[in-house]
């Protein structure tokens, strides 16, 4: 591992220092010549230490009166120091992935998709907040960045139930969620999700907001060891697949290629084997406990894994008109239409954002 840069490693002993209350509000910090010399370093790596400690709120320079601990309260303090620490944490942690030869954009979607596994299990469990989103539908990463930005920027609470497309439109259909998520081709129209609106929803008027058109495909092991190229390969002998559960559009579109390619479902090894995430089909390839898998183009990369594209396909939110109103809703229609959210999707790769935030209505 790399080592800790001595600037960091002086700023986190200052900061100990502040916590501990060895340094109180208003205390003037060492000079830069004298910390210079008692690290034995250069004058430069001392400023640039002060310079990351006043960056984080924790100390004042002022001309003429040196570099002073930062007054402010206990509660302050504490939230400061907290970040503070996150932020030298994650720079150590940073530091050490690109030593060990990752690329920044690799480590960022490593992070996301990690982040996404993490909030899944949060956003699952139930939530003290009544007025809590539920949203129930198919998986994507993004649903979760979403919920995040509620969170943050609104203090909006949201909570998930990945019961696939099919299962969303049920809850909407029953009154049990706010809102779905939904990605459902339909053979006849070659369309996606409005046909099944209108058929488990019928009279009813909803809103499809589009999040994003996506890249689906083959997931894979890197190097692609067992030579797969299409889904007819799914059927040979010492390929094992790992599949996605049954009502996710992903599984009723595979299922219709399946058939259009007479491909039984068992003769698939591991056909049966069905998970509620694209990343949970990409961990598993990445831990080689299955070959190959349907996913979105985003969960291979966060893998490292190979990626074989089959289609491309119109992820939609479903929002029935009797909520569309409220305001939780218009704040999450309104993000996703930001710069600032469509640059967020797109940073997962394998996203085409240029319709995202648009609305159509189904009646």
């Amino acid at each position: 591992m790399e080592k800790t840069p001595l600037y960091q490693t002086i700023a986190e002993t200052v900061r100990k220092e502040i916590v501990y209350g060895t340094l109180q509000p208003d205390d003037e910090l060492p000079t830069v010549r004298d910390m210079a010399e008692r690290w034995q370093c250069a004058p430069g790596t001392i400023q640039r230490a002060y310079h990351e400690l006043a960056r984080q709120g924790l100390v004042v320079a002022r001309p003429g009166a040196g570099t002073r601990v930062a007054a402010m309260p206990v509660s302050a303090m504490s939230k400061a120091l907290r970040k503070a620490s996150l932020a030298n944490q994650t720079e150590t942690f940073l530091l050490n992935m690109l030593a060990a030869g990752h690329a920044p954009d690799d480590i960022e979607r490593a992070v996301r998709m990690e982040l996404d596994r993490w909030r899944v299990m949060v956003h699952t469990a139930p939530s003290e907040q009544r007025d809590a989103l539920l949203f129930v539908g198919s998986h994507d990463p993004t649903i979760s960045l979403i919920a995040a930005q509620l969170q943050q920027t609104f203090n909006l609470s949201m909570r998930f139930s990945f019961a696939g497309s099919l299962g969303g439109l049920i809850a909407l259909a029953q009154n049990e969620a706010d809102l779905a998520g939904c990605h459902l081709w339909d053979a006849e129209t070659n369309t996606y999700n409005r046909a099944f609106v209108r058929r488990l929803m019928p009279g009813r008027q909803t809103a499809l907001v589009k999040l994003a058109d996506r890249r689906v495909g083959l997931l894979i092991a890197a190097g692609n060891p067992k030579e797969i190229t299409g889904l007819t390969d799914l059927a040979r002998d010492g390929v094992r697949f790992v599949n996605r559960q049954a009502g996710a559009g992903t599984r009723v579109w595979v299922d219709a290629q399946l058939g259009k390619h007479d491909v039984a479902p068992e003769a698939i090894t591991g056909y049966e084997n069905e998970v509620f995430t694209h990343t949970e089909v990409a961990s598993l390839i990445a831990k080689e406990q299955a070959d190959t898998g349907v996913g979105i183009e985003a969960a291979a990369l966060a893998y490292g894994l190979d990626f074989i594209p089959l289609t491309t396909e119109c992820y939609d939110l479903v929002i029935p008109s009797t909520t569309w109103e409220t305001e939780a809703i218009q704040l999450l229609v309104a993000s996703l239409s930001t710069a600032a959210m469509k640059t967020t999707i797109n940073d997962l790769g394998g996203y085409d954002t240029t319709q995202t935030g648009s609305v159509q209505w189904v009646e």
